[in-house]
């Protein structure tokens, strides 16, 4: 008996909580007790039909691939040898039967002889096609499985079919024999849990003091309400450190594991500063403390203030929220600062490859695991780029990061979107195009079918496409793709690449349209540069031309270096190098405005000095013209000019601020060439003076412009030094070899500025070549001449020459006698072709006139232009020289 509010009340009425939940356990154990022995005998009954499956299947097969059953089916008579090996296979396999059939279905063995020869009742066709049929049915001797499998020939024909049975009875009679084990069990756990939940039931009503279901339940509803309708985490913890209890807002605040309760309170991983307030049992009110991610204000009182039990009380408030405003500002500084640094990294130079490279390298580590870009075709080309990049052809030249990188498309691969792809639809708009996974082959995988499998079998399984988008035109495409990182790609990644992607596609079409100035503008320069060497015979000459390296931030590109070759009268030669301050087609113009000049002025056969001060006048009225149209400047060019006379071995050399020429003596030495320094052309004021050299035949010349010898790593002294040291000891190189052995020491990897270089062996006229006479002032001495020249002319072989030549030195040595003054040389050279020069002391200048009819002289001049290809004057220090030039004979 019990009492309850001095009632007295009967255990067997089961009105309290303790007597109910007796009961309930009693129901249970007898429920799970009855369950197990169902489900054992259901699982008997489903592994006899298992078993019988398995074991039909394996004798049937194993009899089937048996030998010599391939020849006994041929045989005249297969029943008198199958039906022996299959009843002792029979019973050996403890099957009900083996039956041996052929394609028609008529038995050959059976266990009930009388049944050999007659049809099988089954479906014969799906074993002819090769398949094994299992089915469960009910024969003469019961509930049976049997399995029917085919025979197969040497050359993989069906010639036949193996047939095994056996009944469920003979399989599950192990089953059977179990069954009073199995309730002999269960009725011992049956009174193992109820005397258990009699013990415990008896404890149970002492804890709620005999309450019935509806007090429990009044209890339990009001402290459920307190404790878990507030919006504060509670959590009590014992004197012991472990914690007793904790509300869902608590166990969500803190992500508590499940079974929680009864745990030490340094276990639950809440953080050192959570876990000693806990554990600490002090008052705080509204401390804040980092658990996770969130910031939780924390209030804590001791529970056995008021006589209760001991311990402690905490309460938790998310003031998480309150953040989020500062948090999105985070997510926003993060961002921004993303895009900064792009900025910062990507771009630095004018070049739209190494800029899709900086792109690649950047989003690599920070946004994608890999990344690649494919330019339009057209835009490496420096064309203008059509507004749409659907269709085009593309070429990959950029791609970096993990993975299998041979599942993508390798670099400079030619690639075309096709349009019926959301890829090639996304370039058609310029969207850009999110797969947050790629698993599900949403259509991305239609470009490249076999590639899409690769890629997911590789471990890539989201990716974004951004197009790079400039002016309304399509550039290209970037897409970024993820494999080691677990986390897909969402809608605020695509925003975000695409403004990375935009902020390069404005670099990639700025590298573009410098590339575009810069092909234009070396085009300009090599129209502008000599297409090839003259022919001449004063030396044996090689240039190399190198323009600076494109998208260098502005300091590389096309400039003004130049230089030139220019036959001059007298089998003599002008060496030309010229460096125009600048780059880009301003500089290439310019370039090409002094080059002419310097043609122009070299026809006039001026001395070096008197060419670069003629120079230096132009270079200073450009100036001049650019400054009052409002251009920009100049601001100045360098050159140095040489001329080598072959006759007499002689090279007059001057410079305008150009470096110093190196010369190669035969014997391996090399020096600079000491020429006096002028101002850069364009400054004006000061003169240019002009350095005399004999240069032994052999001898070479080099000259070459700053880019050559001067780099941003290595100082220009240091160029120099190394030019020499490795022109040095090696006499036998030829020009072609001097200028590649210049260019493989001195030629940085990405020239930063033009470099031009020039090389000229000299060579000498032997005596042979060149016939000299002193002509005396006296009009008898005319004959002398002519007699002279027409024996020189017989020893050269060119006596058809003689009579044309005497006409024209007679009327030039005449007009010397007549009008100069001072001794008077007459020379013949022979080379490229005949060459009549008459030298005297007066600068007095010929001209060519048309002499009227009534005039006795004015004649000469004309004649002599008429049978000269070539005729002029050239100036002296003492006088002046008169030359013509005649074409040789084809055999000379």
């Amino acid at each position: 008996m019990a009492a309850h509010h001095g009632r007295p009340r009967s255990v067997l009425k089961m009105r309290t909580v303790a007597g109910q939940v007796f009961l309930l356990q009693v129901a249970i154990v007898l429920l799970l007790v009855a369950a197990c022995i169902v489900a054992l005998v259901l699982q008997s009954h489903a592994d006899s039909e298992r078993e019988a499956v398995n074991r039909s299947v394996a004798v049937a097969e194993t009899f089937a691939s048996s030998p010599g059953m391939e020849a006994a089916l041929k045989s005249r008579h297969p029943t008198a040898i199958l039906q022996p090996s299959a009843q002792a296979a029979r019973e050996r396999s403890h099957v009900d039967f083996i039956t041996v059939l052929n394609t028609d279905g008529v038995r050959y063995t059976h266990p009930i002889p009388n049944r050999i020869g007659q049809k099988f009742v089954g479906d014969l066709r799906p074993v002819l096609a090769g398949e094994v049929v299992t089915e469960k049915i009910t024969g003469t001797i019961g509930p049976l499985v049997q399995a029917t499998v085919p025979v197969f020939a040497r050359n993989g024909q069906v010639i036949g079919a193996v047939s095994a049975g056996v009944t469920l009875s003979r399989v599950g009679g192990v089953v059977k024999d179990q069954l009073p084990l199995l309730f002999g069990a269960a009725a011992g756990v049956l009174l193992l849990t109820t005397g258990g939940t009699a013990l415990v039931t008896r404890r149970l009503r002492r804890q709620t003091h005999g309450l019935g279901p509806a007090e429990m339940t009044r209890m339990y509803e009001h402290h459920d309400a307190v404790l878990h309708a507030v919006r504060e985490g509670v959590v009590i913890v014992g004197d012991d450190g472990r914690l007793l209890l904790a509300n869902d807002e608590a166990r969500r605040l803190l992500e508590l594991p499940p079974q929680v309760e009864g745990r030490p309170v340094v276990e639950l991983g809440l953080g050192p500063d959570t876990e000693r307030l806990l554990t600490s049992r002090r008052m705080v009110t509204d401390e804040v403390h980092r658990v996770g991610d969130r910031l939780l204000a924390v209030n804590q009182r001791a529970t056995d203030l008021d006589g209760g039990p001991s311990g402690s009380v905490a309460t938790f408030r998310d003031t998480t929220e309150l953040q989020a405003l500062s948090g999105q500002a985070d997510v926003a500084q993060a961002r921004l600062r993303l895009l900064y640094e792009a900025g910062v990294e990507i771009g630095t130079t004018l070049d739209m490859v190494r800029t899709c490279e900086e792109l690649v390298e950047f989003a690599v580590g920070r946004f994608a695991d890999f990344a690649t870009v494919d330019l339009v075709e057209a835009v490496l080309r420096g064309e203008e780029p059509k507004a749409t990049g659907a269709g085009e052809d593309m070429r990959r030249v950029a791609a970096d990061g993990a993975g299998d990188e041979t599942a993508h498309f390798q670099l400079n691969t030619r690639i075309r979107f096709l349009p019926t792809t959301r890829m090639g639809a996304g370039l058609g708009k310029g969207e850009g195009i999110l797969e947050r996974d790629l698993h599900a082959y949403s259509g991305w995988e239609q470009q490249s079918p076999e590639r899409a499998v690769k890629l997911v079998e590789s471990g890539f399984h989201s990716m974004i496409a951004v197009p790079l988008r400039a002016r309304g035109a399509i550039l290209g495409v970037a897409m970024f793709w993820r494999a080691e990182r677990a986390d897909s790609y969402e809608e605020e990644d695509r925003s975000l690449a695409e403004e990375l992607v935009a902020r390069a596609a404005v670099s990639v079409d700025n590298a573009r349209r410098f590339s575009r100035e810069h092909t234009m503008a070396v085009t300009l320069q090599r129209s502008l540069l000599p297409r090839g060497l003259p022919e001449q015979s004063a030396l044996d000459a090689a240039y190399r031309y190198r323009p600076a390296q494109a998208g260098l931030g502005g300091l590389g590109g096309v400039g003004g270096d130049w230089f030139d070759i220019i036959p001059l009268p007298g089998a003599r030669v002008a060496l030309v190098v010229g460096d125009v301050v600048g780059h880009g087609v301003h500089a290439a113009a310019t370039m090409g405005r002094l080059r002419t000049a310097v043609h122009n002025f070299s026809t006039l056969d001026l001395p070096p000095d008197e060419l670069l001060w003629h120079l230096d006048e132009l270079v200073a009225r450009l100036d001049q013209d650019e400054a009052a149209g409002g251009e920009g400047q100049v601001t100045g060019a360098t050159c140095v000019y040489a001329i080598y006379d072959p006759s007499t071995g002689r090279c007059a050399i001057a410079r305008a601020g150009h470096l110093q020429p190196l010369v190669l003596r035969p014997d391996g030495s090399a020096f600079f060439a000491d020429v006096p320094g002028g101002p850069p052309l364009g400054l004006g004021g000061m003169p240019f003076e002009t350095l005399e050299l004999e240069l032994e035949p052999g001898s070479s010349l080099v000259l070459y412009t700053d880019g050559l010898v001067e780099d941003r790593e290595r100082d220009i002294d240091d160029g120099l030094a190394l030019l020499r040291d490795t022109l040095t000891g090696r006499p036998d190189r030829t020009p072609d070899e001097i200028c590649e052995a210049a260019l493989r020491a001195l030629l940085p990897e990405r020239p930063r500025d033009d470099i031009a270089l020039l090389v000229g062996r000299t060579r000498v006229l032997g005596a042979a070549e060149v016939a000299q006479w002193e002509v005396p002032s006296d009009p008898s001495a005319v004959s002398d001449v002519r007699s002279a020249v027409s024996g020189a002319l017989t020893a050269w072989g060119l006596a058809e020459e003689a009579f044309t030549t005497e006409l024209i030195l007679s009327e030039l040595v005449t007009n010397a006698i007549r009008y100069a003054a001072g001794p008077i040389t007459v020379r013949l050279i022979k080379d490229r072709s005949l060459i009549c020069e008459v030298a005297d002391h007066s600068s007095t200048s010929p001209h060519l006139r048309q002499a009227a009819t009534t005039d006795e002289g004015g004649r000469g001049l004309f004649l002599v232009a008429q049978f000269a290809e070539r005729w002029g004057t050239r100036y002296t220090p003492d006088g002046k020289v008169i030359w013509t030039e005649q074409p040789l004979p084809p055999h000379h």
